[in-house]
C-alpha cells in the first residue's frame, strides 16, 4: 500500500484521524554509538594511508574504539582531528610528541574560552536594568 493512498475499509487509521487521512508508515531507526567510522572511511576521508592512521591512534591522537573483531571505529570528527595533527607537523615541523601536546594545550585554552565566555555572560545577564 502507498502511503497517501486512504486504508482499506474496516482499519483504523489512529486515534483521532480523519476518514482518508495521511498514514505514515513506521520505519526503523538504527541508532549508533558515537564510533560509526571504519578505518578504511577514515583514511579515505584524510588523504592518509590506514596505516599512518593506526600509528596516529597508537600515539593517541586520534581517539578510536575496538570492536570484537578487533577492527577500528572512529568518531565523526577522526577526519578533521587527523588533518589538524597534518597541518601542525607539516606547519611547523614538530614531531608527533610534540604534536600531542599542542594538540592538548589548544584543546585546554578552547575549554578556557569557553568558560570565560560563559561567565561573561552570566555577569551580563545579572546586570539589573534601570
Amino acid at each position: 500500500m502507498r502511503v497517501d493512498e486512504p486504508p482499506p475499509a474496516g482499519r483504523a487509521t489512529g486515534a483521532g484521524a480523519a476518514p482518508g487521512a495521511r498514514r505514515y508508515p513506521l520505519v526503523r531507526i538504527h541508532r549508533t554509538g558515537p564510533y560509526r567510522l571504519p578505518l578504511a572511511g577514515v583514511a579515505r576521508r584524510s588523504g592518509l594511508p590506514p596505516d599512518m592512521v593506526r600509528r596516529f591512534v597508537a600515539l593517541g591522537l586520534v581517539d578510536a574504539e575496538r570492536d570484537a573483531a578487533g577492527r577500528l571505529w572512529f568518531r565523526t570528527t577522526a577526519p578533521s582531528a587527523l588533518a589538524r595533527a597534518q597541518r601542525l607537523r607539516a606547519g611547523l615541523c614538530l614531531n608527533y610528541a610534540a604534536v600531542g601536546v599542542v594538540l592538548d594545550l589548544l584543546d585546554r585554552i578552547e575549554s578556557l574560552e569557553t568558560a570565560l565566555r560563559q561567565r561573561e555572560r552570566a555577569a551580563e545577564e545579572r546586570t539589573p536594568w534601570t
